[in-house]
């Protein structure tokens, strides 16, 4: 299919697909004879995984660091993105950063609620 197809059935736009291309998280895809994109499926399933794990918060950056494994996701396996320890890798850093985002909004909620008591 044709990068506007393909964009579609990804949910997202051809600008969006381009992008992906060329920070490294999606291939190259084939060529037809006159220069245009063509995707297949797998590469419809890598950009909406990719879409996913951007909704989840990670960056761009982050997923370049785990890009030859996307696909696999996309075929439904768990590979790591990071290393066993929780506290390492992708993931753990992400957890990281939302655990102190959520401790700093507890805080600034309970000083809130502090001043509007009466």
């Amino acid at each position: 299919m044709r990068i506007g197809e393909a964009a579609a059935a990804a949910g997202t736009t051809p600008r969006a697909l381009r992008f992906y291309e060329q920070r490294g998280l999606l291939p190259p895809p084939a060529r037809t004879a006159s220069g245009q994109r063509e995707y297949a499926a797998a590469e419809v399933a890598r950009v909406r995984v990719i879409r996913e794990l951007l909704g989840l918060g990670l960056t761009v950056e982050d997923l370049r660091e785990c890009a030859d494994r996307l696909h696999l996701l996309a075929e439904g396996a768990r590979p790591r993105c990071a290393p066993a320890a929780p506290s390492g890798g992708i993931v753990g850093r992400r957890l990281a950063s939302l655990d102190a985002e959520i401790s700093r909004l507890t805080d600034l909620r309970n000083a809130l609620a502090g001043r509007a008591a009466p």
